[in-house]
C-alpha cells in the first residue's frame, strides 16, 4: 500500500481555507456556463494527485450518515436485526442523524479498504460528492469548505477548479 502525507494536505487546507472559502462562495452563486464541464475537470485531475486507498482519511476521521436503507442492507450482510446492528455501531445525533459510534470506521481494514465496500453506506459511496449537478448548492452549503481539510481530493479539486475558472467569476 502506498503512502500519502495527509497531514501535509491538511496543513495546506487550513492555509488555504479563507482564499479557497472566498472562491467557492462565488463560484455558488455563478451563472457561468459550463461550469459543470470544469467541475468534472477538475475532479478528474484531482483524482490523478490523490490516491482514495492510500489516504482513507475520511475512515479515519469522519463518519458516513446512515439511512434505514443502509442499515438493513448491511445488518442482513451480518445477519443481524436493525436493532442489534444499532446498538453495536451506530448512534443518533442530537440532530437525527446517525452515525458511527466511533472512529475510525469499525469497516476500515488495516489495509485502508472497506470490508464492506460493496454494501456501503450510500454516504461513503458518494463521498466526497465533487460532481455534482447540485455543486452550486454543496459550494453555497460549505460541503467543499468542510472536507477540505479532512480529504485531500477535495481540497485539489477546489483547488484545481479555481485555476479554472476563479478569474471568470
Amino acid at each position: 500500500m502506498a503512502t500519502m502525507n495527509v497531514a501535509a494536505y491538511t496543513r495546506r487546507a487550513y492555509r488555504k481555507k479563507k482564499s479557497l472559502n472566498k472562491f467557492l462562495k462565488k463560484a455558488s452563486k455563478s451563472k457561468k456556463p459550463g461550469i459543470l464541464k470544469e467541475v468534472k475537470a477538475a475532479e478528474t485531475t484531482a483524482w490523478k494527485e490523490v490516491d482514495c486507498i492510500a489516504c482513507a482519511n475520511c475512515c479515519k476521521k469522519m463518519t458516513p450518515t446512515y439511512t434505514r436503507k443502509d442499515i438493513l442492507r448491511i445488518a442482513a450482510h451480518f445477519k443481524m436485526s436493525y436493532k442489534e446492528f444499532f446498538d453495536k455501531w451506530l448512534e443518533k445525533r442530537k440532530d437525527g442523524d446517525i452515525t458511527n459510534r466511533k472512529n475510525p470506521c469499525q469497516f476500515l481494514g488495516k489495509d485502508n479498504k472497506c470490508t464492506i465496500y460493496a454494501i456501503r453506506p450510500d454516504d461513503c459511496a458518494g463521498f466526497p460528492h465533487l460532481h455534482r449537478k447540485d455543486f452550486r448548492y454543496q459550494a453555497a452549503e460549505k460541503i467543499y469548505s468542510q472536507n477540505m481539510s479532512y480529504c485531500p481530493a477535495t481540497l485539489v479539486f477546489v483547488e484545481k477548479l479555481e485555476a479554472a475558472i476563479g478569474a471568470d467569476l
